[in-house]
């Protein structure tokens, strides 16, 4: 039996001597280093930093701290890290980087490392996560663009690897398919990367290919953003030629020229949420695998609107020496 006295003076004690507990030994002895993994492909881009945010307040309030690792998007370097944590005896992760087939899932499994998805999803449904409604997200920019008018629409989809760019290709079409709009023949070109310069790329085959095109709805805010660019550099303006629809609500997308009209998600909420299933994880209180998929808010700016007439877009497009008068979208 333990006497409370003798409780308080050794730590009285203790303190006196400035002793702190030592997190490795006692790893040692419980089995349990209250160490959690996060594995994100950018921590530069302002995506994943709401998703760290929830997901390090969950786990303080739970006592475990968090290791995060940059990771990229190469699968190999993504398993050398994940071994590293595994050696730094991590109790489990939250990855960010899976993509539709991940042998990086397959490596937690064998190595029976508690792990949770958060953003991105497996085709298959092998361990937890936690990521938007995707085929809804772009339903709605899809609504929106039909109703304001618009039936000639492009997508700038994403990596075709990651669900992200998957699902969002395959709920674009779904939607332009209840409005009755030929989705066999929509207009599509696949970004190799989520960034600016991709979606410049991809915008630039798109308008060559499809120049009657009076909206386009990008899987993300940056490719959104590189179709500005090019709009830009062809003498074209954002609503008046084209309307414009992202994907994320990025911080400062409501700043650049003209803001964005985007679906909105709730990475706060889903980091939290990631954090909570693996929380519970760890402490034997939930082992059922779980699928929550968080529903997307469309916010209108001033990026979109019903389309000229196709006598006004001819006329347009034609007049020589036409200068743009969009200015530089800024860089976020």
């Amino acid at each position: 039996m333990v006497v409370p006295s003798q409780v308080e003076r050794v730590l009285k004690a203790a303190k006196k001597l400035g002793y702190r507990l030592d997190p490795v030994a006692a790893s040692l002895r419980t089995g349990r280093s209250r160490l959690v993994g996060i594995l994100v492909p950018d921590i530069a881009t302002s995506v994943f930093t709401p998703i760290l945010a929830g997901a390090t307040e969950r786990l303080s309030s739970a006592g475990y701290s968090v290791l995060v690792a940059y990771v990229g998007n190469d699968s190999e370097r993504q398993r050398e890290l994940a071994s590293g944590l595994v050696a730094r005896r991590v109790d489990g992760l939250i990855v960010a980087t899976a993509s539709r087939e991940d042998p990086l899932v397959t490596f937690c499994i064998e190595e029976e490392l508690p792990i949770v998805l958060v953003n991105r999803t497996e085709k298959t449904l092998r361990v937890s996560a936690v990521a938007s409604d995707e085929l809804l997200g772009m339903q709605l920019a899809v609504n929106h663009l039909c109703l304001l008018g618009h039936c000639k629409i492009g997508h700038l989809a994403g990596p075709p690897e990651h669900s992200t760019g998957f699902l969002r290709r395959q709920g674009f079409k779904q939607a332009l398919s209840l409005h009755s709009i030929s989705a066999s023949r929509a207009p599509i070109q696949n970004a190799g990367t989520y960034t600016r310069e991709e979606g410049a790329s991809a915008t630039r085959r798109l308008l060559d290919q499809h120049p009657e095109l009076t909206a386009i709805v990008a899987a993300n805010d940056l490719l959104a953003l590189g179709a500005y660019d090019v709009l830009r550099e062809r003498g074209l303006e954002c609503p008046k030629d084209i309307s414009i629809v992202g994907h994320n609500d990025m911080p400062l997308v409501d700043l650049v020229h003209p803001p964005l009209t985007t679906i909105r998600i709730s990475h706060r909420e889903m980091g939290w949420m990631a954090a909570d299933i693996l929380q519970q994880a760890l402490d034997g209180g939930g082992s059922t695998l779980r699928n929550v998929v968080l529903p997307p808010e469309l916010v209108i700016r001033s990026s979109t609107s019903s389309p000229i007439s196709e006598a006004d877009r001819k006329t347009v497009r034609a007049a020589p020496g036409k200068t743009g008068m969009l200015r530089p979208a800024r860089q976020v």
